[in-house]
């Protein structure tokens, strides 16, 4: 199957998988939320890989959402059902990462922003690079913290520091999302590739059928009730699309942007 935006490469029982859009933001389009969401459901079967390794461009992870997407624009036009189903992909993306029989290692460099974050928290290990960091804007423009992201934050970094990191939008370096439970290795810029591939052998090199026993043991155990606290956000995110607090924050996210950019 091959894909306009996602990359796989091979290498024993190591994958990696690879997604950019061309351009250094590499925000996620609709499209290759899909692809993503294709890619994690394929090593459902395979029984071959052991660790899967996620990584954006060399620049940067992901910006997120892709406001500009000329089908994102579409959906925002259309009924509320068919703005639920698309709300919904980012969901379904996040959970066929998290329920891939795989280990999965995120390689972050640069920056990894809104739904970039919400991907990276749905993979078992991450790396960043030192100058990386993670930010949620979702509440700035307007917007629920959806994908079902909330309670996999929440496991990762417990709920006091889950809700500063979704209500105060703070940019989290590489260092404090280590000290958080974020990130599980802070490497030098450049390198997070090579590490996550250092780490990735180091599991294939363990049973696979034991390997793939006790991450689906832990995951049943941390993630029991994450459906049940997040089963609606999809609802909620397109019932803040049709606020006035959306249409403030959008504003004003476009307005700061064209000033960022004429700045210079």
């Amino acid at each position: 199957m091959s894909h306009e935006f996602v990359h796989i490469s091979r290498e024993d029982r190591v994958a990696v998988v690879r997604f950019d859009r061309g351009f250094d933001l590499n925000p996620l389009s609709l499209k290759l939320i899909r692809e993503l969401t294709q890619v994690a459901q394929v090593f459902q079967d395979d029984l071959q890989t052991s660790a899967v390794i996620l990584t954006g461009r060399a620049s940067s992870f992901t910006a997120g959402i892709d406001l500009k997407d000329p089908e994102i624009q579409r959906v925002m036009k259309v009924s509320i059902g068919e703005k639920i189903h698309a709300a919904s992909q980012g969901a379904r993306m996040c959970r066929a990462w998290e329920e891939m029989p795989q280990v999965t290692v995120a390689a972050i460099e640069g920056f990894c922003l809104g739904g970039g974050v919400s991907l990276a928290v749905s993979c078992d290990l991450r790396l960043m690079g030192r100058s990386a960091y993670m930010r949620v804007p979702e509440l700035e423009l307007g917007f629920n913290m959806s994908w079902q992201t909330l309670p996999r934050l929440a496991n990762l970094v417990g709920p006091a520091r889950a809700k500063r990191i979704v209500l105060l939008a703070e940019r989290i370096g590489a260092q404090e999302a280590e000290s958080w439970g974020l990130a599980d290795w802070v490497v030098e810029d450049g390198k997070t590739l090579e590490e996550a591939r250092r780490v990735a052998r180091r599991i294939a090199e363990m049973p696979p059928l034991p390997v793939r026993m006790t991450k689906q043991a832990v995951n049943a155990h941390v993630n029991a009730l994450n459906h049940t606290a997040s089963f609606m956000d999809a609802d909620q995110f397109t019932l803040t699309l049709l606020t006035e607090d959306h249409r403030e924050g959008l504003q004003a996210f476009l307005e700061k942007r064209k000033a960022k950019f004429k700045a210079g």
